[in-house]
C-alpha cells in the first residue's frame, strides 16, 4: 500500500536567517510511503500528520536538511515502512518562488 500525505501545513520556527529564529513561517510537507498492509498491521495516517507537525514545532530545526532527516529517522524507527519520501517547502522565504528540499 502507499499513502501519501499531500500540502500539510503549518508554522513553525525552521532556518538559520535572524528572522527566522523569531517569527515562525509556513512551510508545507508532503510525505509518501509504502508499507505492507494487513487487517492486524496498517497506518494511521493522522498520526503520521501530527507527529510531523509536533517534531517540526518542537524541534526549531535551522535546516531543512537537519529536519529531513530527523524526520526520516523518526517515521522509519516508528513504523514498518518500505519507502518514504519526504518534501518540506518554505513557501513564503523568497518573493518570487517556492523553496522547496526533497530526500
Amino acid at each position: 500500500m502507499k499513502i501519501e500525505i499531500t500540502d500539510l501545513t503549518f508554522k513553525c520556527i525552521i532556518g538559520i536567517l535572524d528572522f527566522e529564529r523569531i517569527k515562525k513561517q509556513k512551510v508545507i510537507i508532503n510525505i509518501s510511503f509504502e508499507y505492507e498492509y494487513s487487517k492486524d498491521l496498517f497506518i494511521d495516517y493522522s498520526h503520521i500528520s501530527n507527529l510531523v507537525k509536533a517534531t517540526m514545532k518542537e524541534q526549531k530545526f535551522l535546516l531543512l536538511e537537519d529536519a529531513i532527516l530527523h524526520l526520516e529517522s523518526l517515521l522509519l524507527n516508528s513504523y514498518k515502512i518500505d519507502t518514504l519520501k519526504i518534501k518540506i517547502s518554505k513557501p513564503n522565504i523568497l518573493k518570487n518562488c517556492i523553496v522547496s528540499l526533497n530526500n
